[in-house]
């Protein structure tokens, strides 16, 4: 990991230390007292020898990995589920490393140990013939639940948290969970308006509980926050949701950029990932906003009397399953659908399939940036770019010289006014129209990827958006569903692309 950003942070070094040290004999620990004096540099040069080496062999080397993996894929890739042969996601046992958690994880740098069969318990129906532990070993318990999902489990060491193994997500228990949860986000748009009218009235309710509730749900609703559950100290990064927003994380503006009534939002989100946002609220919002922070040191909460089971019970009471996450899901789906319809009403169906796929992705980014997925931009990002603009340059040059011959072309055939020179006129001009196309595609490419760069879009696609409005989109303006979805993601949504027609409306 020598040249990741990860091995610099102080929090990864020390952490990194004391967990070796446990590994150490007492004549290593006394030699071994600085981590700075210690040179990895070797073993770093002859991993990266390992990985060119790797990608220099030659096709049947490929071959021969390819084809033991698809052997191992077919012993130990399938389970049968009520008489059918379903697909198991990721039956490989994540190997030994350094553990690296998101944003500024307290816990990294420490060691992940390896799984041994003894932490392993295995699930499976009584007259099942489960996998044999290697050799001499045996597994930690191998148990009969058929009230749960998960085919294998152990407990990682680090976060003592429980790591479990899935059927694919192409499997018919995943599908038909995934259709459940939009068609729940569907309910909850035919009642969206009465709880809305609810929590607004609530903001003038005579008891304070209440009051925070309301407005706590209006953030849920507009700005699709996550609830945020209630932490231990210090084990994890101090990352917060709506809930458990502290009075610092908000500051109040009367008047900011032209608009009245601004909340400016500063918060470390799930992933340690920042949320940063600027949002004009209706006026009563803000005077409880200002009511809630009356009195508070920065380190107190926003909605003292309010945690995420309160919050929860109310959800329940306004909508049978309705969830924190209903919103944000219901809220991304319509999103996408009310975009699309925007970005495709002028007459898209003359333009080529790049122009509609980068209606499509803005559709989508809208989404992104509603739920705040965010990336770094790509390392390569700088290189990628100038190597598209070379290519677009290029293409200009080839464009004007296409017309510096059509042009020459219309004047010889005025002066010949024969059928060679007119057919001459012709395939120059489709010369041209061809450049033409091309240079649109590259040009859309451009713009779609500066768009994109710091805009994860592929989770909203994979858990928040209703695949159906993507399909029934593509079926309608003729969009090959393969530009959307890879093959991957097609497996996981080959119920909606059956289920939906090109008039489904989420």
């Amino acid at each position: 990991m020598l040249d990741h950003e990860y091995t610099t942070k102080d929090v990864f070094r020390k952490n990194f230390f004391k967990d070796w040290r446990k590994e150490m004999t007492s004549e290593e620990k006394s030699k071994l007292t600085d981590l700075n004096k210690c040179d990895f540099s070797e073993m770093s040069e002859y991993f990266k020898a390992q990985s060119e080496a790797r990608k220099a062999m030659t096709k049947e080397e490929k071959l021969k990995i390819k084809m033991e993996n698809e052997r191992i894929l077919q012993e130990y890739g399938f389970c049968v589920m009520d008489n059918h042969k379903e697909r198991i996601a990721n039956f490989r046992i994540e190997p030994p490393g350094l553990f690296r958690g998101r944003g500024d994880h307290p816990k990294m740098g420490m060691l992940k140990r390896r799984i041994r069969p003894e932490d392993i318990i295995i699930n499976c129906s009584k007259d099942s013939k489960h996998p044999k532990p290697p050799p001499g070993t045996k597994w930690k318990e191998v148990r009969h639940d058929n009230k749960v999902t998960w085919l294998v489990s152990w407990t990682e060491n680090i976060q003592g948290s429980i790591k479990y193994i899935m059927l694919n997500p192409s499997s018919r228990i995943k599908g038909e969970k995934d259709w459940q949860k939009y068609e729940m986000a569907r309910r909850l748009k035919k009642c969206v308006d009465r709880i809305r009218a609810q929590y607004r009235e609530d903001w003038k309710s005579k008891e304070m509980r209440i009051r925070q509730r309301a407005v706590a749900l209006y953030f849920i609703d507009k700005l699709a926050l996550r609830a945020g559950n209630e932490k231990e100290e210090g084990e994890t990064a101090d990352t917060v949701g709506c809930c458990s927003l502290r009075v610092e994380h908000l500051t109040l503006h009367q008047e900011m950029d032209g608009q009245e009534y601004v909340v400016e939002f500063d918060f470390l989100g799930k992933d340690s990932i920042r949320y940063y946002n600027k949002v004009p609220v209706e006026k009563r919002v803000f005077k409880n906003l200002q009511l809630f922070m009356e009195d508070k040191e920065p380190e107190d909460d926003l909605f003292d009397r309010l945690n995420t089971s309160i919050l929860n019970k109310h959800l329940q009471e306004l909508m049978d399953g309705l969830t924190a996450k209903v919103f944000r899901t219901y809220n991304a789906s319509i999103t996408l659908q009310q975009q699309l319809n925007e970005l495709t009403t002028y007459p898209v169906m003359i333009y080529n399939v790049p122009a509609k796929i980068l209606s499509y992705n803005r559709a989508n980014r809208a989404v992104a940036i509603l739920c705040n997925h965010q990336r770094a931009p790509p390392k390569t990002f700088e290189k990628s770019m100038q190597n598209l603009q070379t290519k677009i340059d290029a293409k200009k040059e080839q464009l004007a010289d296409a017309k510096r011959e059509l042009k020459s072309a219309k004047a010889d055939a005025k002066v010949r006014r024969d059928e060679k020179s007119k057919k001459a006129v012709e395939s120059k001009k489709k010369a041209v129209q061809r450049i033409e196309e091309q240079l649109m595609k590259l040009e859309v490419q451009a713009t779609d990827r500066e768009e994109n760069k710091q805009i994860a879009l592929g989770t909203s696609k994979l858990n928040y958006l209703d695949p159906r409005i993507s399909v029934a989109w593509c079926k309608k303006l003729g969009v090959p569903i393969e530009k959307i979805y890879n093959k991957t993601q097609r497996e996981k949504f080959a119920w909606a692309i059956d289920m939906a027609e090109k008039d489904y409306e989420f």
